[in-house]
């Protein structure tokens, strides 16, 4: 009995603003790596989640969102989530069909189509709908492109994941392993950290705030007895939204530090005292050398 080859490969995620692609590979992974939040473009970056067994290893890409972008920063964004296309192995393209489709899957089915990357379509959200009504929206795609598969899942209750990931599995070429089994993500702590703080502020600010804020981690040690002490710097464009992110009596920068600070504590499995400073920095998302030290680079 021959042993089967260990197969491994890369595979983007990709849809429309807030369809769940964060909220999948959290699921897939078993851990927060990707930061969720009812706000679309919340991903900016490319995270790179991985997912191993003893017979494969996929490595996920997390895109932006994408849409048509109003900034440099937008630009980036879909730079990013474009030039996966024709890196990776597989591509997932996800929908939301508790919404319909929309224009924006349509937009980004026509980008689909100047590529040859295997798609599988990805029904996400079928807890939110009767059974009966996911027939004629697999029919609606199915005459708009020619996918490789089609798998309906939930990514917040975790049905049918694991079907998706056989899946994936099979349009994977034979190849080593590129992390070892019990990494979750190619990016360093402080990037991951610096994610959760900015996930905190999506969660307990309103409209203007949002895309008007990044994180950077300026220090992070761990001391002697274990405890990790970290210093992040949450930057705005204006002095009315440092004002905001404060909060009365620093309420509010309070809270985003107390719950910042579970979500760290659970990933580096240590105590960690978060100290957090608000500073304004004008138009940032239109300053290339900015968003640079910011860490938003295309490749």
């Amino acid at each position: 009995m021959t042993k089967e080859k260990f197969k491994s490969g890369f595979v983007s995620i990709i849809g429309r603003p807030n369809v769940g692609k964060s909220t999948l590979m959290n699921q897939v992974i078993g851990q927060k790596i990707a930061i969720m939040s009812d706000k679309p473009q919340t991903t900016r970056n490319k995270i790179h989640g991985v997912y191993t067994t003893d017979q494969s290893q996929i490595v996920f890409l997390d895109t932006p969102g994408i849409h048509r972008p109003n900034s440099k920063l937008g630009d980036y964004m879909m730079k990013v989530a474009h030039g996966t296309l024709s890196e990776v192995d597989a591509i997932l393209f996800l929908v939301d069909v508790a919404e319909g489709i929309g224009g924006g899957d349509r937009y980004i089915i026509e980008q689909l189509k100047s590529i040859k990357t295997p798609v599988i379509l990805i029904l996400n959200k079928i807890d939110q709908v009767h059974p009966e009504q996911l027939l004629p929206i697999i029919t609606t795609y199915k005459d708009l492109y020619n996918f490789a598969e089609i798998v309906p899942v939930s990514a917040l209750l975790g049905n049918n994941v694991t079907t998706m990931l056989d899946q994936i599995v099979r349009y994977l070429p034979e190849g080593p392993q590129y992390y070892p089994a019990d990494q979750l993500t190619d990016h360093p702590e402080q990037f991951v950290c610096a994610e959760l703080v900015r996930e905190k502020i999506l969660h307990l600010t309103r409209e203007e705030i949002p895309h008007s804020i990044a994180v950077a981690i300026e220090d992070m040690k761990v001391e002697p007895n274990g405890v990790v002490h970290i210093s992040a710097v949450i930057y705005v464009e204006r002095d009315s939204q440092k004002g905001i992110i404060i909060g009365k009596r620093g309420a509010l920068l309070k809270e985003i530090g107390k719950q910042a600070r579970h979500d760290i504590e659970t990933l580096l499995g240590s105590k960690t005292f978060l100290e957090l400073w608000v500073k304004v920095k004008k138009d940032w998302r239109n300053q290339e050398r900015v968003l640079r030290d910011l860490g938003f680079r295309n490749e």
